[in-house]
């Protein structure tokens, strides 16, 4: 499956991030507000997108306003009318549901953050400098979804911050490059990336710090 984000110029795909990288507000906030609130908040916005994505197929009225609106940042496969794929803004959200649902709030708020970050990072570099083939995407926009997430890592949250839990990180994040590059339009990577770095984080934490209580110090849960 290759990959479409020349389907868009480099303008409008750096563009398409600048809005993406609106979406780190969800981990920031998610630290601070509890589950509960979290969903309350997220859950009308996945419904209310998961609406017009699938309306726009089906009311040419909403297809013409979402052209107008949103068409010059959406890619080709996001206007499949056979297949009816979802926009990337909408896997964000529903991605981000999903995640908090099922995983602690220590893995979403790194997870959701290198999903935005590395991304980014994945897209813009891989554009621009990628010239090396590697899997289904280049290896140039692999390694600075890599790297970047790296620093996501360094900064973001730890229940106890040993070296343990960086370096959990550092594995989980390089599993999270693998997902990217390999999403295709079977899979979003909005949703791929979030979930492959919270269930390799979850896994590791339960190998190598089983006795860890995987709750965010002085933090609402």
């Amino acid at each position: 499956m290759t990959d479409d984000r020349g389907t868009i110029n480099y303008r409008d795909e750096f563009f398409r991030k600048g809005i993406h990288m609106v979406s780190l507000s969800i981990p920031t906030i998610y630290y601070f507000i509890t589950r509960e609130l979290a969903l309350s908040i997220l859950i009308p916005l996945m419904v209310i997108s998961l609406s017009i994505d699938y309306g726009r197929y089906y009311s040419k009225t909403l297809e013409e306003f979402v052209k107008k609106f949103f068409g010059f940042l959406m890619r080709k496969h996001e206007w499949d009318k056979k297949k009816k794929n979802l926009s990337g803004a909408t896997y964000v959200l529903i991605s981000a549901v999903f995640i908090i649902i099922i995983f602690p709030k220590i893995f979403v708020v790194t997870a959701f953050a290198v999903l935005i970050i590395g991304d980014i990072a994945a897209a813009l570099i891989g554009r621009r400098f990628g010239k090396t083939k590697f899997l289904l995407k280049s290896l140039q926009g692999t390694l600075a979804f890599f790297v970047f997430s790296c620093i996501v890592v360094l900064i973001a949250p730890k229940i106890e911050g040993n070296l343990t839990e960086y370096l959990i990180g550092v594995f989980a994040v390089a599993v999270g490059a693998i997902a990217e590059n390999v999403s295709g339009t079977w899979a979003d990577d909005n949703f791929t990336i979030p979930v492959t770095v919270c269930v390799t984080m979850w896994l590791l934490y339960i190998v190598f710090l089983p006795n860890l209580p995987l709750i965010l110090p002085r933090v609402p849960n």
